[in-house]
């Protein structure tokens, strides 16, 4: 289960695959793991449908040696055909968003979470490769004094809650009934340059609204903590736990945990916006938001976070001063935002 000891995610280190596949590759999180991998010496393809992704992700990647850009559904018939490959690593992120992202295009999410976790598992034993499915947090939000409902699958949001736990049972079972090198990553709360801003996650919305001079509004009291990871972080995690063979789902998330407020006054401050900071009814008061447990991350595979929220936080506001531009209406299958609070946009 130990990381190939020679490959460091960063720095000078090659890439111990020759050729991956990125599925919702055009999302936040996929664009910057096909730079990544480019940049390590692996070729690339990058599949994408642009439900939720963006080609604009990944343009500058256009013309580099080794990458492919592919708009295909992978929950598409006939879409395995297309992936001529042969690949080394699988890495599937097309799958449903976070239970709460979007809830009215609860089909798009099951398909994704069965079909096209299905398609991606075929693609990666055809070759021989080692699968990875970018997962969300446990799917049922616990409250105070309330236990988490596990049991309807008819509830709100609920599609995407199960779509998430059928895509983790199926690359479980494939390991356990075939063998497959496949394993699971469950990514927390990442944020950096080219995330959505449009889910209204923290710390995007925050920052959007800082730069237009809109009231940057916080729910509740603003004591609400979130364990921020900045999104070259969890590159680095994502890759190390591919460049192993755990099986185990292995946690990638923030170790700070700023609240909105604190995050909110930094965001004024670093924007030089004259913006208010409003108080607002908190929609989800009484929540309990699922905490990334990283010691496995951390003693397995060697994985720290080393960007401070601080600094992470300083970066984005940057790359959003540089692309103010509209954005789409979010979609419900790339899972690559993966990234306010949804880990697929």
């Amino acid at each position: 289960m130990m990381p190939m000891a020679a490959f460091s995610p960063r720095g000078d280190s090659r890439a111990p695959w020759d050729r991956v596949l990125v599925t919702g590759g055009a999302g936040f999180l996929g664009s910057h793991l096909c730079t990544r991998l480019l940049d390590a010496g692996a070729e690339v393809d990058c599949l994408d449908n642009l439900s939720t992704g963006r080609a604009e992700k990944v343009a500058h990647l256009a013309g580099r040696p080794g990458f492919r850009f592919l708009e295909r559904d992978i929950s598409g018939p006939g879409c395995a055909d297309a992936l001529s490959g042969p690949y080394d690593l699988v890495l599937h992120l097309a799958g449903p968003a976070s239970p709460g992202a979007r809830p009215d295009r609860p089909v798009e999410a099951l398909d994704a979470g069965s079909l096209g976790t299905r398609t991606a598992l075929a693609v990666a034993g055809r070759d021989g490769a080692r699968f990875l499915l970018a997962s969300s947090p446990p799917v049922s939000p616990r409250t105070r004094g309330h236990a988490p409902d596990d049991a309807d699958p008819v509830g709100p949001h609920r599609a995407c809650a199960e779509a998430v736990r059928f895509a983790e049972a199926l690359v479980a079972a494939h390991a356990g009934a075939h063998g497959s090198n496949a394993g699971i990553v469950r990514l927390f709360a990442g944020y950096g340059p080219g995330m959505r801003a449009d889910g209204g996650g923290t710390p995007a919305a925050l920052i959007e609204q800082a730069l237009a001079g809109r009231p940057v509004t916080v729910p509740g009291d603003g004591g609400g903590r979130h364990p921020l990871c900045y999104v070259d972080d969890m590159v680095d995690g994502v890759l190390l736990v591919a460049a192993g063979r755990s099986v185990r789902p292995v946690d990638i998330g923030g170790d700070e945990e700023p609240t909105v407020a604190e995050i909110a006054r930094l965001v004024i401050e670093l924007t030089g916006s004259d913006s208010p900071l409003v108080f607002v009814r908190d929609p989800e008061e009484g929540s309990v938001p699922p905490r990334p447990v990283t010691g496995f991350a951390r003693e397995i595979f060697g994985w720290l976070p080393s960007v401070t929220w601080q600094d992470g936080l300083e970066r984005t506001v940057a790359a959003f001063r540089g692309r103010r531009e509209p954005f789409p209406a979010p979609g419900g299958q790339t899972t690559d935002g993966r990234a306010g609070e949804e880990w697929c946009a």
